[in-house]
């Protein structure tokens, strides 16, 4: 009888857990939530209480996580698609947020610095700042898409201009925007005791997530980045859609800006989501999303963003100075961001698939 053939070996479990994108930043997390459960069991402890206006509200080391990354995890999802089309990013988001926030106070307040009622509705104000961020999202995509300039320098325009282009919308003024309502994007929703902030970051990944099922969208994205002249020959418009990509994180800087201006009522032109441009890029960066464009996703991004708040929330809880924060920050950061490499990980899955005993050949030989 002619002997069986020898059947493919199968993948080891290492191999198949490092070839899994998103298994770095669910380790970071796991990482970081054992460190804290030694160094203080009661870091994950979640208390009901009652804010100023009296509505019950959670609070706690990890509510405070979920709230304040949720800024960050906005801005990654748009992010994610920028450095996949473009295979670069964008450093203009924080300076963006400080453009379509200024907009928005200056429609809320009416150029009044302390207006006794809101000029406009809430919905009105957010639909300019979502113009104006989309704007400024296709001037730079323009820039990267048409004009062929690397992604950073381009976008190095807007963030050396945007905030004195904020300051000048209110006049360099500090307007106050008055009343309750507007709290509520960036605080709580009376009777909801989950931070607002959080359920948008849950909404707009979900929006996206349809986006990408049921559109084309992800696949010409991906396609573009990974060889954007085969792209063309394949009928696709690569310009337009890195075009679409700078646009589409517009939209995700007026969400934001949205969230930042609400939790104060007002808006610090110099101070406001300072340095998250570069927070973002580190996101999709420990999502294992390659910074040279191509492979996406956008869930490992967004859970990237919430382990860097995690991060942070960490080293405040042990009263690393304010100052120092970003040096613990970066170290700690790189060697996440390394290990989530895509040829780091292919390089685990290859030490994985040496490490297993090789039951493959001693059957052959035995056939």
């Amino acid at each position: 009888m002619p002997s069986k053939m020898p059947s493919q070996p199968k993948t080891s479990f290492w191999a198949r857990l490092f070839s899994h994108q998103i298994v770095i930043p669910i380790l970071a997390l796991l990482l970081l939530a054992i460190f804290n459960l030694i160094s203080d069991p009661t870091f994950f402890s979640i208390t009901l209480g009652h804010n100023s206006s009296g509505n019950a509200v959670l609070s706690g080391n990890l509510i405070s996580i979920i709230d304040s990354g949720s800024e960050l995890a906005i801005l990654a999802i748009g992010m994610t698609l920028v450095t996949a089309a473009s295979g670069g990013q964008d450093i203009s988001v924080g300076a963006a947020i400080a453009i379509a926030g200024s907009a928005m106070v200056r429609v809320l307040c009416g150029g009044e610095s302390s207006p006794t009622e809101l000029k406009a509705p809430i919905i009105v104000a957010f639909l300019i700042g979502v113009a104006v961020a989309m704007f400024f999202g296709a001037f730079n995509g323009t820039l990267v898409a048409y004009f062929k300039i690397q992604p950073m320098v381009a976008t190095l325009i807007l963030f050396t201009a945007g905030r004195s282009i904020a300051a000048w919308i209110n006049n360099n003024e500090l307007p106050i925007v008055p009343g309750e309502d507007f709290k509520v994007f960036g605080g709580y929703i009376p009777g909801i005791p989950i931070p607002a902030p959080f359920l948008i970051a849950i909404v707009c990944f979900i929006v996206t997530w349809l986006i990408m099922k049921f559109t084309n969208l992800g696949l010409y994205v991906q396609s573009v980045g990974v060889n954007e002249k085969t792209s063309r020959l394949n009928g696709l418009n690569p310009e337009l859609i890195k075009l679409m990509t700078y646009v589409f994180l517009g939209v995700c800087v007026a969400v934001a800006a949205l969230i930042k201006v609400s939790r104060i009522s007002s808006i610090n032109y110099s101070v406001i989501a300072k340095d998250i441009e570069m927070d973002a890029i580190l996101a999709v960066a420990l999502g294992g999303n390659a910074l040279g464009g191509g492979k996406f996703s956008i869930g490992a991004s967004v859970l990237g963003a919430y382990v860097i708040q995690f991060l942070t929330t960490t080293l405040y809880k042990l009263e690393v100075s304010a100052v120092a924060l970003p040096a613990y920050k970066a170290v700690v950061v790189i060697i996440l961001v390394v290990l989530s490499a895509p040829t780091v990980r292919e390089k685990l899955s290859r030490l994985g698939k040496k490490l297993r005993p090789d039951k493959h050949g001693a059957e052959a030989s035995k056939a």
